[in-house]
């Protein structure tokens, strides 16, 4: 039962860690210093989408499931609401290619907006006067 009970929180724990990946620039709004913990782990999602190697976090859940005597997915709450997002049907390398084309488009362009904000921030608080 333990295990079974730590697999969902692993799985709940990648789904953090997967909108994080890709909405984490938001966050840099609030709290700017976010980004040394986002940049880094947008990069590895990156990474593993267009590398197709496997997420840690994928053979960890995997490994607890083994050892709480699960052989598939149950049609659960985390199951049904959560797996799909994660682990969907039919996933091949060009969508992982998309996925990762995604992840940075996202982050690129939040980065973006977050620079060009800040930049005009500054130069409300620094106005050039000719005077």
């Amino acid at each position: 039962m333990w295990y079974a009970i730590a697999a969902a929180l692993v799985l709940l724990a990648h789904l953090a860690f997967v909108l994080f990946v890709v909405f984490g620039a938001v966050l840099v709004l609030r709290w700017p210093r976010m980004a040394w913990l986002h940049l880094p782990a947008a990069l590895w999602g990156v990474y593993i989408e267009v590398s197709g190697r496997g997420c840690p976090l994928t053979l960890l859940e995997n490994l607890l499931r083994l050892r709480a005597g699960m052989t598939g997915y149950s049609e659960g709450f985390l199951e049904h609401y959560v797996l799909w997002l994660l682990y969907p049907e039919g996933l091949t390398r060009a969508i992982q290619f998309v996925l990762a084309g995604a992840v940075a488009a996202i982050n690129l362009l939040l980065y973006a907006w977050i620079w060009r904000r800040r930049r005009q921030a500054k130069a409300l608080r620094h106005p050039k006067n000719a005077a």
